[in-house]
């Protein structure tokens, strides 16, 4: 005789009535084939939430087990690009009928690039936070791309006062000389005594986002890592020699930044591409002369969009 086993979830009805915002699974750890523009397709290591809501008050819960076999699937039969997670919310709301018209899913994992160094020619792995976030609520979709993009900034006003430094440790120098021979000073500048003050830099971090329209399939995750990099100027490096060095150097001493002129630059940047309905960004300057941060944030300013 076949036993049949309980299932409380359909069988049952709530203890104490009422609709519910979000319910689900989060943390599920998956391996994901992500279709970056541009780039072959792509293994990660993906975190990810899984939700929808619970609209039907007397219910007693969700069917958890659904939504964790439609990313199964996923994960072992496909590729996440715009379309495929569109049709994983169809799917988790499709399961769910009667019960749920929302759901949400989001997958946080790094994804790696090769990089080249800026003289040497020599290439090595950078790593870059991603968070994809999908949202569909009552046929309404949104498809988010969110990176995470760490450079070098020097401040402009600590490289105004090293110079000044320089000025007088010069002045000091060869006030009593008549004449400077050529030499003499090019010696010097390369002395610590001729170099007196440099100005502070930090690590900096700019974070992005932007919701995708559906003029995209695969992901513009190496597009948006670019665009971040060339606009900013002083990427952190992967691979260096001295001559890359050299020149990150240089690079900063030509970059002079403030957090509001990295937001502007980057702000600029996002304002020319078309795939983007709307961005938020944040500028974190991790300072090193202060315990604190510089930070600035700006959006896009589209009606009903991202808010600062």
């Amino acid at each position: 005789m076949t036993t049949s086993m309980p299932d409380i979830a359909n069988h049952t009805t709530a203890q104490t009535e009422g609709t519910l915002d979000w319910v689900g699974m989060s943390n599920i750890e998956m391996p994901i084939m992500v279709a970056s523009k541009g780039v072959s397709e792509r293994m990660v290591s993906a975190h990810i939430d899984a939700f929808v809501n619970l609209k039907e008050a007397q219910a007693k819960g969700i069917h958890m087990s659904r939504l964790y076999l439609l990313i199964d699937e996923l994960s072992t039969s496909n590729v996440l690009n715009y379309q495929s997670l569109v049709s994983l919310l169809d799917g988790f709301i499709s399961s769910h009928q009667d019960l749920s018209d929302q759901a949400k899913v989001q997958f946080n994992f790094e994804y790696h690039l090769r990089r080249k160094s800026l003289i040497s020619g020599k290439e090595g792995w950078k790593a870059y936070p991603v968070t994809l976030t999908g949202y569909l609520n009552k046929g309404k979709l949104t498809i988010e791309l969110a990176i995470d993009v760490r450079y070098s900034s020097t401040c402009p006003c600590s490289a105004a006062l090293a110079r000044q430094l320089i000025q007088k440790a010069f002045q000091d120098k060869f006030a009593q000389q008549s004449e400077l021979a050529l030499t003499d000073v090019h010696d010097w500048l390369g002395t610590t005594e001729g170099i007196v003050a440099t100005p502070h830099s930090q690590r900096s971090v700019a974070e992005v986002k932007v919701k995708l329209n559906s003029s995209v399939n695969d992901f513009p995750i190496t597009e948006i890592v670019d665009l971040i990099e060339d606009s900013l100027k002083t990427p952190v490096q992967a691979a260096v020699k001295r001559e890359d060095e050299q020149e990150f150097a240089r690079l900063n001493g030509q970059n002079l930044m403030f957090c509001e002129d990295a937001a502007r630059r980057l702000q600029h940047g996002l304002n020319q591409s078309k795939q983007f309905d709307d961005f938020w960004l944040k500028i974190n300057h991790l300072e090193s002369l202060h315990a604190h941060d510089a930070v600035s944030v700006t959006t896009k300013g589209v009606e009903n969009g991202y808010q600062p």
